[in-house]
């Protein structure tokens, strides 16, 4: 059929990368799947009896356009308690996931011809969400060295940095490197953002999930109240919330009325029943908060000692979220390989080719996932490993 009535930029969109292994792949007897972004436990009771509850009692309408105020005001008390500072509900506004808010953050501050500079490899969805909207994503690739990992060079991020460029797109602890901006990166990035006048949009979805300490540094240590970030957030990693599709955007209070007309004209709301659970997650989810990171870790370092155990394998721990992104010598064509896996070690990964163009050398493996299950896909792997010439 002819496609020219639609959009160049939604024709253009790509293929995931990942998905197109996951469909290949999936159902495959005995497989072991690492290659979503996501854990294996269902989400934990006292959340779902929440939305159940509130089903029950008939909040099946139209709602608040930036979330009910009561979880405006959960999210606030979470953010401050774990920021260390006071921040006011009217920072807040929910969204229908972690993608939403993103493309709504870039909705807000790009738009046709604009660049949005972003740090890579990356999650491919900023990338194809910043394209589809007319905008022009340019990557800034990290630096990799086997025996440090993974670094920024803010000289090349300044460099990237043209006329046209609207904003800077951080996303810390990364996906899929687990490279985590200590404080004096993210100072540097804030005072690029200042000089050049430019908003930065501020991923920190897996802040949680960090293994030196509560959390992972954020731009709230850094910054002055009511700067231009936006932070986009998700109830996704750390409630095991992924199908729920329940997010937010913390950004300056000036900004509220945009993001809410933003609402209005993409879902016009989430829906209450999906926002109680949200409530119940921040008030009584705590203590599986820090069970998962705790799985996490002790799954990462499993992962990651039985891969480097191979002499073939250059993997440095990531410092954050939960993802191996890793490089086999000799090995080129990760996205031939992530099928060959799939069929031959019974492992399912993502191909690096999937997260741009410092990516195809590598493939990530998510660890968030029970410790046998992720003891035998490293075995697995190792033993793939071994066999290749």
């Amino acid at each position: 059929m002819d496609l020219s009535r639609l959009r160049r930029e939604a024709r253009d969109a790509p293929e995931s990368g990942i998905v197109a292994v996951m469909n290949y792949a999936r159902g495959k007897e005995g497989l072991i799947p690492l290659w979503a972004g996501e854990g294996d436990l269902s989400t934990p009771d006292f959340i779902t009896r929440a939305a159940s509850e509130s089903l029950a009692r008939g909040e099946t309408f139209y709602t608040w356009q930036r979330g009910l105020p009561e979880l405006r005001d959960a999210l606030a008390a979470y953010a401050s308690a774990l920021y260390g500072t006071t921040l006011a509900p009217e920072r807040f506004v929910v969204t229908g996931s972690g993608m939403h808010a993103i493309q709504l953050a870039l909705a807000a501050l790009a738009g046709a011809g604009d660049e949005v500079v972003y740090i890579g490899p990356a999650w491919p969805n900023f990338a194809g969400a910043a394209g589809v909207n007319g905008s022009i994503p340019v990557e800034v690739s990290l630096d990799f060295d086997a025996a440090r990992g993974w670094s920024l060079d803010i000289d090349k991020l300044r460099a990237a940095i043209g006329p046209k460029t609207r904003a800077l797109f951080v996303n810390t602890p990364s996906n899929p490197t687990g490279w985590t901006a200590d404080e004096a990166t993210l100072r540097a990035i804030l005072a690029l953002s200042r000089a050049t006048g430019l908003a930065i949009i501020a991923d920190e979805i897996y802040s949680r999930f960090y293994y030196e300490g509560q959390r992972a540094p954020s731009f709230h240590d850094v910054m002055e109240p009511e700067e231009a970030i936006l932070f986009v957030n998700s109830f996704s990693k750390n409630w095991a919330m992924t199908g729920w599709r329940v997010g937010w955007i913390e950004a300056p209070q000036a900004y509220g009325g945009v993001l809410e007309n933003l609402i209005q004209y993409s879902n016009s709301g989430v829906a209450a029943f999906m926002q109680r659970g949200a409530i119940a997650a921040l008030q009584e989810g705590g203590a599986f908060v820090d069970a998962q990171v705790e799985r996490a870790h002790q799954a990462r370092d499993i992962f990651v000692s039985r891969l480097r155990a191979t002499n073939r394998v250059a993997l440095t721990p990531p410092e954050g979220a939960f993802y191996a992104f890793f490089a086999v010598d000799g090995l080129e064509d990760t996205r031939a390989a992530a099928f060959a896996i799939a069929d031959e070690a019974r492992v399912g990964l993502a191909p690096g080719t999937a997260f741009g163009p410092t990516g195809p050398r590598f493939l990530r493996a998510c660890f968030h996932r029970r410790l046998d299950e992720v003891e035998a896909s490293a075995d697995r792997l190792a033993a793939w490993i071994s066999r290749l010439p």
